[in-house]
């Protein structure tokens, strides 16, 4: 047990020390990784693009988050409409090309900003 909370440990020093040296915060790390995430972004758009979306996205979903907004579809439809936006108004690949979706990278983003509902809401 005490191994695996020393593990731990080390992976969370590991992610804060990405994120400085990526210049992130830790909920722009989250967007950037799960960005990432698309074997063809990092080729195809570079570090600096990938930061500035993971930069907006937060930015973006931060403000339209509401207090259950994990509940709420209408709420998470507007979410995912703006996710979409932004890729598209970076030229991020698309999850799929032949449809032009984004749906695997939304969930992606949409998912993270769950995890960081909290995260948010102390700071």
């Amino acid at each position: 047990m005490i191994e695996e909370l020393i593990k731990l440990a080390q992976q969370i020093r590991e992610a804060d020390k990405r994120g400085e040296e990526l210049n992130l915060r830790t909920d722009e790390l989250a967007f950037y990784d799960a960005l990432a995430d698309n074997p063809k972004a990092e080729s195809v758009l570079g570090d600096q693009t990938l930061k500035m979306i993971a930069h907006e996205l937060v930015d973006s979903v931060r403000r339209n988050t509401s207090i259950d907004w994990q509940i709420k579809e209408s709420v998470q439809a507007k979410l995912r409409v703006l996710v979409k936006r932004i890729l598209r108004k970076y030229k991020y690949p698309p999850d799929d090309p032949a449809t032009g979706e984004y749906t695997a990278s939304v969930t992606k983003v949409l998912d993270q900003a769950e995890l960081l509902a909290e995260y948010w809401s102390k700071n």
